[in-house]
């Protein structure tokens, strides 16, 4: 999985996994609007079939939107069959949404093997790892171990993870405020996934 690029410039990628969500997706692109930046989300096929404007409002502010399957499952525990409908399902919701294929993809608990990285490669995804991790942002640890370990893992090119559905992701949206307005001080660049990607020599 692809957790940073190596690049010059100032540059980091913000992601969020599990959405849409109608009270926290809506409240990160308004802080992204702030610092005039891009995000990449994640999305979940079942979560955007039921919040359609939503997506549309992602795709009309210019984020883009990776596949992390249809329904979330933990795609190793699953037959082939499975997981090829959970992903292509999702890609075609994804591209009637967007007009065009995702090019990224992030399995769900960073579950992959062998099988999964076949089916995957038949879509020609970029898979998406991160390097904070360690901010646990989906178990709510608090706003301030979020904000602290993402900060040990700020460097030019890196991929950052958080969380915008399944359950109270309010600890989230309060550490990204502060995050990405302490990077846009520091004079970070917020991009899409792809648009990392493209940057520069990519370090897995």
């Amino acid at each position: 999985m692809i957790e940073k690029v190596e690049t010059s410039r100032k540059m980091v990628a913000v992601t969020f996994d599990d959405g849409p969500n109608p009270i926290y997706t809506p409240r990160i692109l308004d802080l992204f609007k702030n610092v005039s930046g891009k995000a990449t989300f994640f999305m979940i096929g079942e979560h955007m079939a039921m919040y359609p404007e939503i997506v549309e409002a992602v795709v009309a502010l210019g984020h883009e939107i990776g596949n992390h399957t249809y329904s979330h499952p933990d795609l190793t525990l699953i037959n082939r069959h499975e997981c090829l409908h959970e992903i292509q399902y999702a890609d075609k919701i994804i591209e009637n949404f967007t007009g065009r294929k995702p090019k990224v993809f992030r399995p769900p608990y960073f579950r992959y093997n062998e099988d999964v990285e076949l089916i995957v490669s038949r879509f020609k995804y970029q898979t998406i790892g991160a390097v904070n991790v360690d901010a646990l942002d989906w178990e709510q640890p608090g706003r301030d171990h979020i904000i602290t370990k993402t900060r040990e893992c700020i460097n030019n090119g890196v991929i950052l993870l958080f969380h915008d559905g399944f359950g109270d992701r309010s600890q989230t949206v309060e550490a990204v405020e502060v995050l990405i307005e302490e990077l846009s001080i520091q004079g970070y660049e917020f991009v899409t996934v792809s648009d990392l990607l493209q940057s520069e020599k990519r370090i897995v």
